[in-house]
């Protein structure tokens, strides 16, 4: 047991909490050893009242006893629908205390990203990214924790924190190992729920857990003793334990009441203690709250709606009295251990604040008000708070509690609301005001603009809550013109993200139907010519590529619809395998002095990234590498500047390894695609983007000759059919196919590759290097049938002469040249390294040079050949032209 003097009862909670203390004594020891230190992660957990503050006090004072800065934050019961609440309070007071230069300096790029979450800069035109602005927040504490280290964060009730905030902690929580930073999280068991309580788990998984326990009875008597004197006997020390069943907080108080009540601590008394128990809890708090009066119980309702900035002004503004009124309940209230001054350590107010003692005593006043009366309290708290100046999103968590009376300002409020918090990032909260001033109900002239704003705040977290609002809100009257247009827009982005791309044809297909010939049925015709483009079922509209190709050539470029249609035309072109030079004169009528025309940024909202993407595809596959990269390129550069951190950055570093990979910068490539795969994690799996980074990595790896690495990532990230049902680059049956030959399941990987020749036929992609399945089976069915291989070679050859690229013809030459023998398959494997020389595509020419090499039995092009594999990271290679080299055997 923890031994205490008489005079420390006010530190009752850390009675029997000597294990807990040494445990934060160790973890501040060793961040305040060395500032290369890593970072600690400590989870102090249990039910209410068992101390969890008053530990994080003692963190907090053993903490700056050692030298340590410290910030703290709490979360609210009635706070939780406020973004960014609890990480404003522990970074706020830090920030605003610099000077704004100073701030920007400190948080550098990621300034204008995390800035307006955190209240200390103004948010941008553009909705914020949720995930960029989570990963500025986390960068923030990591540049402010070099400036004030030794740093501990103390989060307490952390299963009341905002979703964003829970959102950032796990985030900042998997960071730790190279942050030299100490995070305390307190918070209740089982409080939580939905996303917030999985990611709590998440971070008690990674953290060193305490769990408290209630006091014994031994304890209970020590502390009722150094309260109350040591003559307090030990049957009243036994009725106190089994009264409060050792619960520190109860056990406080009601100690506190024996006191007030100048109860004797004997036997002949301890039948009082449970009334007086009850008294201080639930029922019989609200008991001694009316006993103070009709003007402190208001008080304290006003101040149990505020929940957090409790100010006696405002609280008097809430509650309708008068200042000398207000400060008189005031000190009633902090009499009655009901309200009190904050710690001035942990408090970032002024010097007016107040908080309620304990949560659970927040909670009981909050609960304690009549329905009606709460209700039109914070209506009016919604009122208080706008004219502040605080502004329509702080007002917003009251307007949510407000009862549905067809009020059209308050739907007005609530949606300028939601546009406040999609500006700092915070969709979630967007959402939940949105949501509700459907049930206010809008007016009719409203209610579908509603919805369109409600679909449009939900696209980038629920694609399927998306589709539900979007459709209901192009089903009634209100949206007309260019809203309606882009609601369709963004309601086929929401089916293609929910893999529905065939609804998200038919659905543009039937809007652009709807209106005449110009330019809003030319852009709808080019959104549903590129979801079809990119959809992989297996039939297509056998005319569909001509009705494209006629359309494009009406088209000259001179707006971008009509370099829509033309990047579009250039994308099927190059997957039907078409000429390649006649594609890249398609795809650069499309751009504007050799760049992309304004309204196609990576970030312009209009058209969205696919046709971008399908652009540099066909550039690529056109081996004009120095396009397609140059496209990659601006991509990530534009999202990490924007902060856009979840799918787009993910889909950009994933198409960034694309690229390396058809350069054959094999282990840039790897990097890339591990980087996109790990940002693809934190989106979900099973989207588009994911398996086109999982696609690619096994891909690349094969290309090394990582085989057993390339089948533990194909396994773990679940790269196996069925296939998503958007066009993958490369395609995965393919990339599967030859996973599946090099692992040695030869019969299910010449299945695989069947597969992807008749999904190929269905499709009309007869591009031999996007859908290289003919290369790959004919090798595999070399020995077994060498009639059907050797037709395979041949019409590969002719596809890639009517291709026309020097890849395409290279790697045709190369699948036909491991078929023979002898001086013919020496004169085709020159052919081959011929064309591949020309290539942009290194690791195809360093394998051509070693297969060269190895047939013509010369020393020279096998020592060519195996330092393009070293400098391409294609180890493989490098193993096998070492192999052959060392053997000596018939070389010259």
């Amino acid at each position: 047991m923890t031994e205490v003097r008489p005079d420390e009862a006010a530190s009752a909670s850390l009675w029997e909490r000597d294990e807990e203390v040494t445990a934060v004594l160790r973890a501040v020891d060793t961040l305040c050893a060395d500032r290369s230190s890593s970072g600690g992660l400590l989870v102090v957990q249990g039910e209410a009242g068992l101390g969890k503050t008053a530990l994080l006090a003692e963190i907090r004072r053993l903490a700056q006893q050692r030298g340590c800065t410290v910030w703290s934050a709490r979360g609210g019961e009635i706070l939780k629908s406020v973004p960014f609440n609890v990480v404003r309070q522990l970074l706020q007071p830090a920030l605003m205390s610099l000077m704004p230069e100073e701030a920007r300096e400190y948080l550098g790029d990621w300034y204008d990203i995390a800035g307006p979450a955190l209240g200390i800069a103004e948010p941008g035109a553009r909705q914020a990214d949720p995930q960029g602005v989570c990963d500025g927040l986390v960068a923030a504490v990591r540049r402010l924790a070099k400036r004030e280290w030794p740093l501990v964060l103390l989060i307490d009730d952390a299963h009341w924190a905002d979703e964003e905030t829970v959102r950032w902690l796990a985030a900042f929580a998997e960071r730790l190992d190279d942050l030299s930073v100490l995070v305390v999280v307190a918070r209740r068991t089982g409080e939580a729920s939905g996303d917030s309580a999985r990611r709590l788990d998440a971070v008690a998984a990674a953290a060193g857990v305490s769990t408290l326990s209630a006091l014994t009875p031994e304890a209970t008597a020590g502390l009722t003793r150094a309260t109350l004197g040591p003559h307090a006997d030990a049957p009243f020390c036994r009725e106190v334990w089994a009264v409060t069943g050792g619960n520190p907080y109860e056990t406080v108080e009601l100690l506190a009441k024996v006191q007030d009540s100048e109860l004797e601590p004997v036997e002949a008394q301890a039948g009082e203690l449970r009334a007086l128990n009850r008294s201080a809890r639930g029922g019989g708090l609200v008991a001694r709250l009316e006993e103070l009066g009709i003007d402190a119980t208001r008080f304290a309702w006003a101040a149990a709606i505020l929940g957090t900035d409790i100010s006696v002004d405002l609280v008097a503004r809430l509650a309708t009295m008068g200042r000398e009124d207000a400060v008189r309940c005031a000190e009633l209230l902090r009499g009655a251990r009901i309200l009190t001054k904050p710690d001035p350590a942990t408090s970032h107010g002024d010097d007016g604040d107040l908080e309620f003692v304990h949560p659970l005593i927040a909670t009981a006043v909050y609960n304690s008000i009549p329905d009606a009366l709460r209700t039109a309290m914070h209506g009016i708290a919604a009122q208080v708070v706008s004219d502040s100046g605080l502004g329509a999103a702080a007002a917003s968590r009251h307007l949510l509690q407000v009862h549905p009376d067809d009020d059209e300002e308050l739907v007005e409020q609530l949606r300028k609301a939601a546009r406040e918090h999609l500006a700092v990032g915070a969709p979630d909260a967007a959402r939940r005001c949105l949501e509700r001033a459907l049930l206010e109900p809008p007016t009719p002239e409203v209610h579908a603009r509603v919805l369109y704003e409600l679909g449009c705040a939900a696209l980038l977290t629920a694609p399927a809550t998306t589709i539900e609002h979007l459709q209901r809100a192009l089903g009634m009257p209100g949206l007309d013109g260019d809203t309606r247009v882009d609601a369709v827009w963004r309601l086929s982005q929401a089916m293609l993200h929910n893999n529905q791309l065939e609804e998200a044809v038919r659905t543009v297909e039937a809007e652009a139907a709807r209106h005449e010939p110009g330019p809003t049925r030319l852009r709808l015709q080019a959104v549903q010519y590129m979801w079809e483009g990119l959809h992989a079922g297996e039939t297509g509209s056998p005319d569909r590529s001509e009705r494209l190709a006629e359309l494009a050539a009406r088209c000259t470029g001179r707006d971008n619809a009509e370099r829509a249609l033309l990047i579009l035309r250039g994308f099927d072109a190059m997957t039907r395998g078409e000429n390649a030079e006649e594609i890249i004169e398609v795809c650069d009528r499309a751009l504007v002095n050799g760049r992309l025309a304004p309204g196609f940024g990576w970030t312009d909202t209009e058209w969205g990234i696919e046709l971008l993407l399908m652009l540099a595809g066909a550039y690529a596959y056109c081996d004009r590498l120095d396009r397609a990269e140059a496209l990659y390129t601006e991509a990530l550069r534009t999202y990490e500047i924007a902060g856009w951190s979840g799918g787009h950055l993910a889909l950009a570093h994933a198409y960034v390894g694309l690229g390396h990979r058809r350069r054959g910068r094999l282990r840039e490539a790897e990097a890339a695609l591990r980087e996109s795969l790990r940002l693809a994690e934190r989106v979900g799996r099973g989207l588009p983007l994911y398996w086109t980074a999982s696609c690619n990595l096994v891909d690349t790896l094969l290309a090394r000759g990582h085989v057993e690495e390339a089948w533990e990532v194909a396994e773990r990230y679940g790269f196996t059919p069925p296939y998503p049902a958007t066009i993958l680059i490369p395609d995965p049956r393919c990339v599967r196919g030859r996973l599946l030959l090099a692992v040695g399941r030869t019969k299910d990987g010449i299945n695989e590759l069947e597969a992807a020749e008749k999904a190929a036929a269905a499709r009309g992609h007869h591009n031999p290097v996007m859908v290289p399945w003919a290369a790959d089976l004919a090798r595999a069915l070399a020995t077994e049938d060498p009639a059907r291989a050797g037709r395979l070679a041949a019409d590969n050859r002719r596809q890639a002469e009517r291709f026309g690229t020097d890849t395409a013809i290279g790697e045709a030459l190369r699948c036909a040249a491991a078929l023979e023998t002898g001086q013919r398959a020496v004169r085709l494997a020159a052919q081959a390294v011929t064309y591949l020389e020309a290539s942009p595509c290194q690791y195809e020419h360093a394998a051509a040079r070693v297969e060269y090499g190895i047939a013509s039995r010369s020393v020279a092009e096998l020592d060519r050949g195996l330092a393009l594999a070293r400098s391409c990271g294609a180890d493989g290679l490098v193993a096998q032209a070492r192999q052959v080299l060392e053997s000596g055997r018939g070389l010259r």
